[in-house]
Parts: C-alpha cells; sequence; structure tokens
C-alpha cells in the first residue's frame, strides 16, 4: 500500500505531477479535505491553532453539551457548516497502521492518541473514537473528550 502521507506531501510540492492523495491540506494549513468521503476536516483538535506547520496550543476536552455548543459557534463565527462527525466519519480517518495516536500525524499533527466525541448518540451514551488504538466504543456523554470538526464539501 503506498504510503499517503509521502504522496500529500509530494503533491503539495508539485500539484501537477503526482496522482491526486487521499488528503489535501488546505493552503492556510487550517483544513483537510479526504478525497475518499469528500469531507472537510478541521486540521487540529479543537483547542489548538492551526498553522502552515501544524498546530500549535493544547487540545481541549469538553462533554457532549459543549462540544455540540462549540461546533454551533464555530459554523456562526466561520460561516461554515461545522459539526461534530457521525462515529463512522470520524473512523474513516483512523490510520491503523498506527499506534498512540492511529492517525497520520503529519496530515492531523496535535492529535493526541485519546478518545474524540462523534455526534453518533447511543441511548444515554455517546459513540467515541479512541486515536490510541483507532477503534470505536460507547460511552457516558458526560466523560470530557476531543473533538475534531468537520463538515460536507
Amino acid at each position: 500500500m503506498q504510503n499517503e502521507t509521502d504522496n500529500s506531501q509530494t503533491q503539495a510540492d508539485n500539484p501537477n505531477e503526482q496522482p491526486p492523495a487521499r488528503f489535501i491540506i488546505s493552503e492556510d494549513g487550517t483544513e483537510v479535505t479526504d478525497n475518499k468521503t469528500g469531507l472537510i476536516w478541521r486540521r487540529c483538535p479543537e483547542g489548538m491553532t492551526a498553522c502552515t506547520d501544524g498546530c500549535i496550543g493544547i487540545p481541549g476536552t469538553y462533554n457532549l453539551a459543549d462540544s455540540l455548543a462549540l461546533a454551533k459557534a464555530e459554523a456562526k463565527a466561520t460561516d461554515k457548516a461545522w459539526r461534530l462527525p457521525k462515529v463512522e466519519e470520524l473512523a474513516s480517518i483512523v490510520d491503523m497502521s498506527r499506534r498512540d495516536p492511529s492517525i497520520d500525524t503529519d496530515i492531523f499533527p496535535g492529535t493526541p492518541g485519546a478518545p474524540f466525541f462523534t455526534a453518533s448518540p447511543d441511548g444515554s451514551l455517546s459513540w467515541f473514537v479512541s486515536f490510541y488504538i483507532g477503534k470505536t466504543f460507547s460511552e457516558y456523554s458526560e466523560i470530557r473528550s476531543h473533538v475534531r470538526l468537520v463538515r460536507s464539501s
């Protein structure tokens, strides 16, 4: 399997000579377009600030109510339809060949090997994706966790 990180880096340097990469980082380094799913991700976990070289700061933790409010506030502030991802969407960026974190950190820097909220309810629980080992699980919605926002293209 071709290393997507190498492919993405090459594409960023010379986009006319390489086949399309799965992940494309925006010019300002704040967003990542997933060419496989069509989704656009915030490059950094919430609480961090994106820059062209990666992310700075410390990823925040939130309960479900705060996570939903954060997504709504970001959507309003940026005039982009940011939201919490569905469990299947967030699981789609897991890289099972990696651990702690189980995600490509060249594409998604600053991602801790920890659980991230999804917008998928499970009764009184919520579904999470753990970027420690890349698995999904459900837990109480009041547990504080990390957030990565997404929007449709």
